[in-house]
């Protein structure tokens, strides 16, 4: 009886512990991001002649449980451009097809989705809805435009809130505007709060900030990175210099300053035409890994995944380290 009652207890602990793991795998993710995707232009031509932008990257992106981009163009076809502008960019709404196609949701808080007003922001919002492409960093409104775009992945609930601080500060939202998100501390520290409030196991700030091509991030980037680690944030990844920028841990967690250009034309430096596709391995306890895929983008915009070195990091590591990204994950699970 004694040797039944083991046996017995070994085979519930051994059926529990296999619960336990099942259990624990199913409450990991991954997520993608990439840089500024502007799908005016030279991107914009391509998808008009049926290719997709995106397909040279499909493996490293499809695979991810959640993916996100940073769409740096408004896609509507109605407003009237910035008129102090230098550059302004409006998409054709065909774009909309290979972008859905390739991501879950996007970050509308830079400094080009205002090019052509508030109107067509909105029609961007309803065009977006429509296609079933998430959006955060801006909104209908003020308080919609600060309000985290919380999405469930395998168990997990995953806060997406973005940011702009480069101007014109006139494309941020009002309490009765369209626009996007402006970065002010005080204000980012009670928005993570308040995701986290919501419900949300993990937040993530998708910035757009520091100077254009410089590679090195700026004090004022530091300090407002660790404020968001410090006020909870498990990560903070950024944009808009055009070209990628230094990495850091921060109390364990990963701080990447600038992904670069992925999708955009009309540049000539190499420099430029480099960029990270950003792989994160996520639990309940923040980013377990995070590693980078180099994008090489050809004369049309359009991305091409390159074998070389690039940042890479795990959980309990102090700083980063080089590594040479492996084949394209593939999750096995469904959205």
């Amino acid at each position: 009886m004694t040797v039944v009652l083991r046996i017995a207890a070994c085979v519930v602990a051994c059926a529990s512990f296999a619960i336990s793991a099942v259990a624990d795998a199913a409450d990991e993710a991954t997520i993608v991001f990439v840089g500024d995707v502007m799908l005016d232009d030279g991107p914009g031509r391509v998808v008009a002649r049926g290719r997709d932008p995106f397909g040279p990257f499909a493996a490293h992106i499809d695979g991810a449980d959640l993916r996100v981009a940073n769409l740096e163009c408004v896609v509507a076809r109605g407003g009237t451009a910035e008129p102090d502008k230098p550059w302004t960019f409006r998409a054709h709404p065909r774009v909309l097809r290979p972008l859905a196609r390739h991501f879950d949701a996007v970050s509308l808080a830079n400094n080009h989705s205002g090019d052509y007003g508030p109107a067509a922001f909105a029609e961007m919002l309803g065009r977006l809805d429509r296609h079933r492409v998430a959006w955060f960093g801006g909104g209908h409104d003020l308080a919609e435009a600060h309000r985290a775009r919380i999405v469930e992945r395998h168990g997990l609930r995953i806060a997406l809130l973005g940011y702009d601080e480069f101007f014109p500060r006139s494309f941020e939202a009002q309490p009765d505007t369209p626009g996007v998100a402006w970065s002010e501390d005080d204000q980012v520290v009670r928005d993570i709060a308040e995701a986290r409030h919501a419900g949300a196991d993990l937040v993530i700030p998708f910035m757009h900030w520091g100077w254009e091509h410089e590679t090195t991030a700026s004090a004022r980037q530091r300090r407002l990175a660790r404020l968001m680690i410090d006020a909870g944030a498990d990560a903070v990844i950024g944009g808009h210099p055009h070209v990628v920028q230094d990495v850091e841990i921060h109390r364990g967690r990963p701080i990447v300053y600038s992904l670069g250009n992925f999708v955009f034309d009309g540049f000539d430096a190499p420099v430029n035409n480099t960029g990270w596709l950003l792989r994160l391995a996520v639990d309940r306890e923040g980013v377990r890994r995070a590693d980078v895929v180099v994008a090489r983008i050809d004369r049309d915009g359009v991305p091409h995944p390159a074998r070389d070195a690039a940042p890479c990091w795990e959980r309990g590591e102090d700083a980063w380290t080089t590594c040479i990204p492996d084949r394209p994950r593939r999750s096995t699970r469904r959205r």
